[in-house]
C-alpha cells in the first residue's frame, strides 16, 4: 500500500467512519477518513467531496479491515478493532452513489484471508462532517431521471394498471412490470411514469462474459442483482411498448440493451423488424441500442431500419484491458472500433458508456490511450459510469496485463478530457435525438 503525502493541517478533514458487526454505521473523533485508488490511500477533505447524494446508500464491506488516517499520530493505520471499545470489530463503509456521479475514490481497506468477491456495486470512498455524509465524487449529469423522488409507488402503479389494460397481452409490458417493482428498476419506472426513456429487454443471450455482468454470473462467484430475461418477444411486443412509450412522451426515448438482459446484437432477428414497425407509424421520439458494438455489419442494418443512436460499453480504450474484462466471444477488439467508425460515418449519434474506477481509469497509461482514442474515434459523448465490481479484484485483474503507472485523478481526467475536446458532451443519460 502506498500513502500520499496528507493534506496540510489547515485543511479540512472528513471524520472517519466505520460499521459495527450489526451494521450501525459510527464515526470516530481521532480519525479522518480515507479514500483509496489503487494501491494509494489518501486523505479525504472537505473541498474533495461533495454532500452525500439523495439516493445513495452505505454499505458494510464484511471480512475487510478498513484504512483510516489517525490525526493525531500523523500516519495511516488498519484498525480491525474500535478503539473506543477494545475487542469490538469493526468493518469499513462504502458509499453506493445515485447515478450521475463520478466516484473520485473507492472505500480504503484491507482485505482479511476469507474475504470474498464483493456484490455488484461500486464502493465509494465517504466520510462524516457536521451531521452529514460527504462522498468522494463529483457530479456530471444532472437530470432527475432517475430521482428516486420522482417515482412515487402509486404513481408507478397507476401506471402499471393502465399499461395493462392498454396491452394486456404483452408479455414485454409483463416483464417491465417485475423490473419496476421487484427490482426497483429506475428505467422500469419511467415506463409505467411515461416520462423520459423506456427500456426495451429483448436478449436472452450475450457473446460477452463480462466481469461484472449483473444478470449472469458463474455459480457462487458472486450474486447478481436482478434476473436475466427469461424469453426472447416478439417484434409486434416490442414496437407495442415503444410506441406506447414515445407517442406519448415528449422528446421519449426507447432503448434496446438493458442490464436485465445479455447483448441485444444477438437479438438482431426480432429487433431490426420491430424498429422497422416503429419507424412506419411514427417518425417521433428517439430508438437508441446499448451494445459491446461487437457486429458492424448488424450494426448497418438497423441504422438502415431507423436506428436513431448508439452507446458502447468499454472499460478501456486499450484491447488487453478490454479482453480482460469483457471476455469477448466471437467477436474482435478491431469489430468494436470499426463498428464506433461505421455509426460517425452514418451520421449517428455515438456514446462512450465508460466503466470507470479510480486506480485504474485515471493512470497515465490509460488516459494516453483515451485521449488518442477521443482522437481518432470523434465520439460525441461520454456516459461516466462507476464500475460496479470489487475495486482490489478488478484493479488486480487489470495488474495482471501490464503495470497499471500512477493514477492523476478523477477529478484531473475529467478537467483535461473537457479542455483538451470542448465539443465532447459529458453525462450519464442517453440523450433525445432533439439535442442531437
Amino acid at each position: 500500500m502506498r500513502t500520499r503525502k496528507p493534506p496540510e493541517t489547515s485543511v479540512l478533514y472528513l471524520k472517519a467512519l466505520v460499521a459495527r458487526s450489526n451494521g450501525e454505521v459510527v464515526e470516530l473523533d481521532d480519525y479522518a477518513a480515507t479514500g483509496m485508488s489503487g494501491d494509494r490511500v489518501e486523505v479525504l477533505t472537505f473541498d474533495g467531496t461533495c454532500n452525500m447524494p439523495f439516493g445513495s446508500e452505505l454499505m458494510m464491506l464484511p471480512d475487510r479491515i478498513p484504512i483510516l488516517f489517525h490525526i493525531g499520530r500523523k500516519r495511516f493505520e488498519a484498525l480491525a478493532e474500535n478503539p473506543q471499545i477494545p475487542g469490538q470489530p469493526v468493518y469499513p463503509v462504502a458509499a453506493f452513489n445515485s447515478p450521475g456521479y463520478v466516484v473520485t475514490g473507492i472505500s480504503a481497506y484491507s482485505e482479511r484471508s476469507r474475504a470474498g468477491w464483493l456484490p455488484l456495486f461500486s464502493y465509494g470512498a465517504v466520510g462524516w462532517h457536521r451531521g452529514r455524509f460527504r462522498s468522494a465524487v463529483f457530479q456530471v449529469d444532472r437530470e432527475r431521471r432517475q430521482d428516486l423522488r420522482l417515482m412515487k409507488r402509486t404513481k408507478v402503479t397507476a401506471g402499471i394498471h393502465e399499461k395493462r389494460k392498454r396491452m394486456p397481452g404483452n408479455r414485454l409490458r409483463l416483464h417491465l412490470e417485475r423490473c419496476a417493482l421487484t427490482y426497483s428498476c429506475p428505467a422500469g419506472k419511467n415506463f409505467f411514469l411515461g416520462r423520459y426513456e423506456a427500456p426495451l429487454p429483448t436478449s436472452r443471450h450475450c457473446n460477452a462474459r463480462c466481469l461484472g455482468c449483473i444478470s449472469q454470473q458463474p455459480s457462487g462467484l458472486v450474486p447478481c442483482t436482478q434476473e436475466r430475461i427469461g424469453f426472447t418477444p416478439t417484434p409486434e411486443e416490442i414496437s407495442e411498448v415503444a410506441l406506447t412509450h414515445i407517442q406519448g412522451v415528449t422528446r421519449g426515448v426507447v432503448s434496446f440493451g438493458q442490464g436485465c438482459e445479455g447483448e441485444p446484437l444477438t437479438a438482431f432477428g426480432v429487433i431490426e423488424p420491430a424498429i422497422r414497425r416503429v419507424r412506419a407509424a411514427t417518425a417521433k421520439g428517439t430508438i437508441h441500442l446499448n451494445t459491446n458494438g461487437s457486429h458492424p455489419e448488424l450494426l448497418d442494418k438497423l441504422f438502415d431500419a431507423g436506428l436513431d443512436s448508439m452507446r458502447v460499453s468499454l472499460n478501456s480504450v486499450q484491447e488487453k484491458y478490454y479482453k480482460a474484462y469483457f471476455r469477448p466471444r466471437g467477436y474482435r477488439f478491431a469489430d468494436v472500433l470499426q463498428g464506433i467508425d461505421l455509426a460517425l460515418s452514418r451520421g449517428k449519434f455515438v456514446s462512450l458508456n465508460y466503466l470507470h474506477c479510480p486506480g485504474f481509469t485515471d493512470t497515465s497509461g490509460e488516459v494516453k490511450a483515451l485521449f488518442r482514442f477521443l482522437r481518432e474515434h470523434p465520439i460525441h459523448m461520454i456516459q461516466w459510469r462507476n464500475l460496479n465490481l470489487d475495486p482490489l479484484r478488478y484493479w488486480r485483474t487489470m495488474a495482471k496485463q501490464f503495470p497499471l503507472g500512477a493514477p492523476i485523478g478523477m477529478r484531473r481526467l475529467y478537467s483535461d478530457i473537457r479542455a483538451a475536446f470542448p465539443r465532447l458532451r459529458h453525462g450519464y443519460f442517453n440523450p433525445p435525438k432533439e439535442t442531437f
